[in-house]
């Protein structure tokens, strides 16, 4: 293969590990080349296993076994994830619309919401919303509760994918408290799951502020997935002190 097919497969995997994916068209638009010569590329590379085709396009490979299922994230580091949840909580007001993305550290801020009266909650996440529920239900939460339908996956006990980021797209938010897998200096706040990934940078971007909640574990991770970049990223709550070298990121951390 000549030097500049090279080229431009190095080109598309170092699109796949900033963006996540690639679309065909985009890349025949970019290389001014055919279609069919990047469809040919990316067979290439995935018979190299360095990318999995998609209808029209590619995605990064995912590393399922990278992240935990719900049940061995909820016990892991659970100290640290209510300290987390409680800071964040602290910072909800009454009558506030916010988003809470799923996950294990999210999940810990249900108890803080009986405190604050007239708030609406907007979630994926099936245990979040189930224990929600069951202080509606002994009415100790007097607020709404909206839940995003979509692709359930059983393993994470969310739902994701095109219906969840269809319905997502339709609200604005006072803030939004997103879960990472990773947060880097310099890919940013990152996730193991593409579709989790996407259903986040909507809770972003459709927020006035975002708080990114991140115990130590997850700190200097690189996930699959850039999520985002630490400038849209309002606060960052962690129970561990801005790390070395991340000077920059002093004003927005805070520690739970």
């Amino acid at each position: 293969m000549s030097l500049l097919a090279e080229e431009r497969k190095k080109r598309i995997l170092e699109l796949i590990e900033q963006q996540g994916k690639v679309k065909v068209n985009d890349l025949a638009h970019d290389f001014d080349v055919s279609t069919e010569t990047i469809r040919r590329y990316l067979e290439e590379l995935e018979n190299e296993k360095k990318l999995k085709k998609v209808y029209g396009g590619a995605v990064k490979i995912e590393l399922e076994s990278a992240e935990p299922s719900m049940f061995e994230r909820e016990i892991l580091r659970i100290d640290e994830k209510k300290q987390i949840a409680q800071k964040a909580a602290s910072f909800i007001e009454e009558g506030d619309v916010i988003f809470v993305d799923e996950g294990s550290t999210t999940l810990q801020m249900v108890p803080t919401f009986m405190d604050v009266p007239d708030v609406t909650i907007i979630t994926n996440s099936f245990p979040f919303a189930a224990r929600l529920m069951a202080q509606e239900n002994k009415q100790l939460f007097k607020g709404e509760l909206i839940f995003l339908g979509g692709h359930v996956r059983s393993k994470h006990f969310r739902t994701s994918g095109s219906l969840a980021e269809k319905m997502a797209k339709e609200f604005y938010a006072n803030k939004a408290f997103i879960s990472v897998d990773g947060i880097h200096l310099e890919t940013g706040i990152t996730s193991y799951d593409l579709e989790k990934c996407m259903l986040s940078k909507i809770f972003i971007k459709n927020a006035e502020k975002t708080f990114v909640l991140a115990d130590q574990s997850k700190i200097g991770v690189k996930a699959n997935y850039k999520i985002d970049s630490l400038k849209n990223i309002d606060h960052i709550i962690s129970d561990s002190t801005v790390p070395e070298g991340w000077s920059e990121l002093e004003e927005k951390w805070m520690k739970g």
